[in-house]
């Protein structure tokens, strides 16, 4: 035998006993690992990772398994914008999705749009999300202000009819937007019957809080709506605790989540008003078989109950994954396609893309904090939210006509 003819044998039998194994699919995770919206952040990939998980012993996505690469925002939107341009660029993700903050999201979905990449927000309330800052790459899983202060009014004019409020309102996108929708819909929009005051973001201090609280225990307001997230609604909650205004108004957090209840604790919390897109107990109360499923697991495998930051990352990985399988390809483009318009059943009941504004429309809950006895009957100490009360997606939404009369109010193009 010729060397030649040997060495192309060997080269044969090396071919012959080597496994091709095919590429990864690669997704980014952008969170604050630090920051006031640390804990927030962490549920987010805690639910990721179970759902990468799950779907890669599922066989993956299109025969490749899902690789997660995360970064971490620290809360800051530059930061989360040159994470995003990383995790595509430097990377290869094919989607990146994540945020707590709305100016991260917004900032880090606009790196994605100039990188031909989908960006999915998973916890970012801030109506210009998907309204005035809005775009083609742009998707929201959860609800916005707008759908959360329809639902959230509805229950305060059945129940607090006429009576004075006071805003305490972190004073950045967010806060803004969530304060001018719950204005507007519990007809609260006159400064001077109903005052306010804005805290800074996001350096606020204690004494930033107190003085804000000293402001509305003085205004002899019945509803106190705290326009705070994370570690700031923490810090407030306490301090009104202490100056005993929990017996004098009804508190109200718009955007309520089981970790900050977690971090509050059930004395405190009990009694504490707000909106949620998704909580843990839901499944069980309406009986939705495939939220149950994730609960369970969830529970299991990290000794807690899921929040509604960990379902909605969970939830995204699983959109993106069913899109490019009805897509049959990772192309932006036919991926963005698949997902327009499409109506789905996952963790709660139908949910639905909007074709226009990439705004995930999806029944809204309002819910109060249980008595301090039956939250830590729980197995995990966490069963803390009464669902009070409701609204379909389809009415707590903006309609196109008031979506597309706020891009005009922006100045931007009526279309994405």
């Amino acid at each position: 035998m010729t060397f030649r003819k040997a060495l192309f044998s060997v080269c044969l039998l090396l071919l012959a006993g080597t496994t091709v194994t095919a590429e990864t699919l690669k997704i980014g995770l952008n969170y604050p690992q630090t920051g006031r919206y640390k804990d927030q952040g962490l549920q987010q990939r805690l639910g990721t990772f179970l759902a990468v998980d799950e779907i890669n012993k599922a066989g993956g996505v299109l025969g490749r398994q899902l690789e997660l690469v995360i970064r971490n925002t620290r809360g800051e939107p530059a930061q989360g914008a040159k994470n995003t341009a990383e995790l595509i660029d430097r990377e290869g993700a094919e989607m990146v999705f994540g945020g707590v903050s709305s100016a991260v999201a917004i900032a880090s979905g606009k790196a994605a749009r100039e990188r031909d990449r989908l960006y999915f927000g998973t916890l970012t309330y801030s109506n210009a999300t998907t309204g005035s800052e809005g775009h083609s790459h742009m998707f929201r899983e959860p609800y916005n202000a707008w759908m959360t202060a329809k639902a959230l009014s509805q229950y305060l004019k059945r129940n607090h009819a006429g009576e004075k409020y006071f805003y305490i309102t972190a004073d950045y996108t967010w806060g803004w937007s969530v304060e001018e929708s719950v204005r507007k819909f519990s007809e609260t929009e006159d400064t001077s019957d109903h005052p306010g005051v804005k805290t800074p973001f996001p350096r606020a201090l204690i004494t930033d809080f107190r003085q804000a609280l000293e402001q509305a225990a003085a205004s002899d307001a019945k509803v106190l709506m705290l326009v705070l997230f994370g570690d700031d609604m923490v810090r407030a909650l306490n301090v009104a605790y202490e100056m005993g205004l929990k017996d004098k108004v009804q508190i109200v957090v718009p955007n309520l989540t089981l970790g900050m209840a977690r971090q509050v604790g059930p004395t405190i919390m009990e009694g504490i008003v707000g909106g949620a897109p998704w909580v843990w107990n839901a499944p069980y109360e309406k009986n939705y078989p495939r939220g149950k499923e994730f609960v369970e697991a969830f529970s299991s495998r990290y000794e807690m109950r899921p929040s509604s930051a960990a379902a909605s990352a969970y939830s995204i990985v699983y959109q993106y994954k069913d899109a490019v399988e009805r897509a049959g390809t990772t192309n932006t483009a036919r991926v963005r396609a698949a997902l327009e318009g499409h109506r789905y059943t996952f963790l709660k009941d139908e949910q639905h893309w909007r074709d226009f504004d990439h705004q995930n429309e999806q029944t809204v809950y309002v819910v109060r904090v249980k008595p301090r006895n039956t939250v830590v009957a729980d197995q995990y100490s966490s069963d803390y939210f009464s669902i009070i009360d409701s609204m379909p997606g389809n009415e707590a939404a903006q309609t196109r006509a008031e979506w597309e009369e706020r891009r005009a109010q922006a100045g931007k193009p009526l279309t994405l």
